[in-house]
């Protein structure tokens, strides 16, 4: 009968949400969200379906809210009507955008520009915004014209006034690289304003954790091996009290003329990125920054990463493209979270 409840619990309240068979560890929901599934797991000793429905609400409203304001998917999101904005007036931003974009300056400072949400028009350009990928990748006169439209220098926040302005009015602001990582903690932060001190938050590979599960035993999550056609586990570790975001290049891209392009577009060049780092991870307090680091340090690459992050103290882990294979680096910061795994066959490709 309770397993009954649950399942008619999730029908009622979260479009398309599962949930685990208790007893056990913990109690799973989710659903879909920017383009991706959005999953909540809860541990404690007191979860009925009023406090299962409740915490799943409040996640699936804080992630609409998320998308309302930052989704470039959709026309009327806050985000999309300021690209739309014709001319060089200050446009009425929302504290939620106003604080992303703000994050989001600070870390184009910091990376020289390697980090910049002010590439839409690229992204689109590409082929990796919403409309339809064009017939052809853009040549080097087009990325040189809207080269011109890019540059984290080219937006200014007017704080007093809670308000964006362009510089230039064709500049368009895409915050696809640290807007789960902001869900997630969206999620995160109501969770705990109703209570809850156990949980697991993960948005598209975004994660982070706090407590620990029904059993005692921490929050385990995994690195993910650069795949193209199946999924396995490079390392895993305890995610206590932090954050996790991934950025590689083996899910979103295409190839043209025997030429692969990733969805990782570096601002410095208007070109997607071709250097030989797969993916990197990064944990942080906050999924936010870990987004925005994961993103800059996939731009900057193995070496300039990696040296970046060392010197910041970033805990950082990079899978490098090497022959038919693979090599790994990581900061001292992230070997000291890594935890033993016993691999177990990797499946096999259909």
């Amino acid at each position: 009968m309770l397993v009954l409840g649950l399942l008619v619990l999730v029908g009622l309240s979260v479009h398309r949400m599962w949930c685990a068979e208790p007893p056990g560890p913990y109690v799973a929901f989710g659903g879909q969200t920017m383009g991706t599934t959005w999953e909540v797991k809860l541990a404690g000793s007191e979860l009925g379906p009023n406090e299962i429905r409740t915490a799943a609400n409040a996640a699936e409203e804080n992630l609409a809210d998320v998308v309302a304001l930052m989704s470039n998917w959709e026309p009327d999101s806050e985000i999309s009507r300021f690209n739309a904005h014709p001319n060089l007036e200050p446009f009425a931003i929302s504290a939620p955008t106003l604080e992303v974009v703000a994050v989001a300056e600070r870390f184009s400072q910091e990376t020289d520009g390697a980090f910049d949400i002010t590439v839409g028009a690229l992204v689109e350009a590409w082929g990796f915004g919403p409309d339809p990928r064009p017939e052809k990748a853009p040549d080097s006169r087009a990325i040189e014209a809207l080269r011109k439209q890019v540059g984290f220098q080219r937006l200014e926040i007017i704080q007093e006034q809670n308000a964006l302005r362009k510089s230039t009015p064709a500049l368009k602001l895409d915050l696809s690289a640290i807007a789960k990582g902001y869900g997630v903690d969206r999620v995160a932060e109501a969770l705990e304003a109703l209570g809850h001190r156990n949980y697991l938050v993960e948005v598209g590979g975004e994660l982070r954790a706090a407590g620990r599960k029904r059993s005692g035993q921490p929050w385990r999550v995994a690195i993910e091996r650069p795949s193209d056609s199946y999924r396995a586990i490079q390392e895993v570790l305890d995610l206590n009290e932090n954050a996790m975001a991934t950025s590689g290049d083996y899910r979103n891209f295409y190839e043209e003329a025997g030429q692969r392009f990733s969805h990782t577009l570096d601002p410095r060049s208007g070109a997607p990125i071709s250097h030989a780092l797969a993916s990197v991870t990064v944990v942080n307090p906050s999924a936010m920054r870990a987004d925005a680091w994961a993103t800059a340090l996939n731009v900057l690459g193995p070496e300039e990463g990696y040296s970046l992050a060392s010197q910041r103290g970033v805990p950082a882990y990079f899978i490098i493209r090497e022959g038919s294979g693979f090599s790994t680096l990581m900061t001292e910061e992230m070997s000291s979270l890594l935890r033993p795994y016993a691999e177990e066959p990797a499946p096999q490709a259909p």
